[in-house]
């Protein structure tokens, strides 16, 4: 069983990455998470060694091969597919664990420029998630540090994760992907402080269509009628 990590926020990594490499999974990883792994002595191995091509671009291509790829999206009850990763020798990835850049923050910082911005908009994180969680029936996908103790304690135990769990983390995973893109979406219809008037984008009228990202701050006892759920 195979694992792949690439995660900006490393909270609990190296714990969980400790469990999967106890219970015989075997890891790879990239650049900052693959250091920071290697240096808390688990045993892992650079995706560069999967792919047999280095990372370019100062690292903004890395895990988009179909070496990568391939071993996510392969369906594990077709035939034809396995026999095809076969015959290029490209093994199963069976977990995926990402989450992305932290474009929020970066914009968020005294004087960020565009730039600044454009450098933390994730590319192959999202790619990995929305593949593993396309494919969660045969693969893990975990993108919140918080599902790290319970999924190890799952992907350690005989019977793994159950269906509904995958299915679960699939959703997760995904709406992981869309809270990211859609704040990148926003910042970017809007002007920015390095713009001139020139340049700068000034609709008139309110976009066709705006999608919003919202965190659950508390649970509340009933909606607008006792039957109804709610939350702030």
């Amino acid at each position: 069983m195979k694992a792949l990590l690439s995660v900006s926020d490393k909270t609990g990594i190296a714990d969980f990455a400790r469990r999967l490499a106890g219970a015989g999974w075997e890891l790879i990883s990239t650049g900052g998470t693959h250091r920071a792994l290697h240096d808390a002595g688990i045993p892992i191995r650079q995706v560069s060694d999967i792919t047999a091509y280095p990372e370019i671009l100062d690292g903004r291509v890395k895990t988009l091969h179909p070496a990568i790829h391939g071993g996510i999206l392969a369906r594990r009850d077709t035939p034809s597919q396995m026999a095809e990763l076969a015959q290029r020798a490209i093994a199963s990835i069976d977990a995926v664990i990402v989450n992305l850049y932290p474009f929020a923050a970066a914009i968020a910082r005294p004087g960020a420029t565009l730039d600044d911005a454009l450098e933390n908009i994730d590319i192959g994180g999202p790619t990995l998630l929305r593949a593993a969680a396309k494919n969660f029936p045969a693969v893990a996908v975990i993108a919140d540090p918080a599902d790290y103790e319970w999924v190890a304690d799952a992907l350690a135990a005989p019977a793994g994760l159950t269906l509904t769990q995958r299915r679960q983390l699939a959703a997760k995973a995904f709406r992981h992907v869309a809270d990211y893109d859609a704040i990148v979406a926003a910042y970017l219809a809007h002007d920015t402080p390095d713009e001139t008037p020139d340049d700068a984008a000034s609709p008139a009228e309110m976009p066709p269509r705006v999608t919003i990202s919202l965190t659950r701050a508390a649970g509340l006892r009933y909606g607008e009628n006792p039957h109804q759920r709610a939350a702030l």
